[in-house]
């Protein structure tokens, strides 16, 4: 069997500061710091000491401080990946939500969708993003481990999602898997049938 828990990063400074993410890098707040050490023992707790963990995370800084924590939990040291990286807002990324608002430019009800970028000078596409984390993914699942621990964020976790239960890139114009920050989404593939499961979708309950 395998299991991939599939985290978002906690509070940030680019939240309290109400600036756009993205690849903007932001640190964790001290409430951030704090829920990351909870995240860490809610893993510890879900996960039996005799199992085999590896633990792979996005390599930006508030990710990278989560996995920290985890790393530190398990007697891991996590490897980076910047293809489990945000969706790249280009030169929004840390300027002010409200300037975000005024200046995106909606996608199409139809249409490319997957190929939209807001307008936003040098933003990603949701297509660009697909290919990366599509191609994390399937990295983790060349590699055969029990439990696979991954850091990531709030967009991104979508097409961790997608890609897990083998859903096209290209069909994922309208898809949305909504999750919190500090969430933990459990992920199960079973021995006989190689059935890919969504057992828990952006739990927090270990947060309160």
């Amino acid at each position: 069997m395998r299991t991939l828990h599939v985290v978002t990063h906690p509070q940030a400074t680019h939240h309290v500061d109400d600036v756009v993410g993205g690849w903007y890098d932001s640190d964790l707040t001290p409430d951030g710091e704090r829920d990351a050490r909870r995240i860490a023992a809610a893993l510890r707790d879900r996960i039996p000491d005799t199992a085999d963990v590896e633990l792979r995370t996005s390599d930006l800084r508030r990710t990278a401080q989560t996995a920290d924590a985890i790393g530190e939990r398990f007697g891991l040291t996590p490897v980076p990946d910047p293809r489990l990286r945000e969706l790249s807002f280009g030169e929004a990324g840390g300027r002010p939500n409200a300037w975000l608002r005024e200046c995106f430019v909606p996608p199409p009800p139809t249409g490319d969708r997957m190929g939209h970028t807001g307008g936003l000078p040098g933003a990603e596409s949701k297509r660009h993003l697909a290919q990366r984390v599509y191609a994390a993914v399937d990295d983790l699942l060349d590699h055969h481990c029990e439990h696979q621990i991954v850091v990531t964020h709030g967009i991104a976790i979508t097409f961790v999602i997608a890609a897990w239960i083998g859903m096209p890139a290209d069909s994922l114009g309208h898809v949305v898997f909504k999750v919190t920050s500090g969430s933990i989404t459990t992920l199960h593939e079973d021995d006989l049938y190689r059935g890919r499961m969504v057992t828990a979708l952006g739990d927090t309950r270990h947060l309160h």
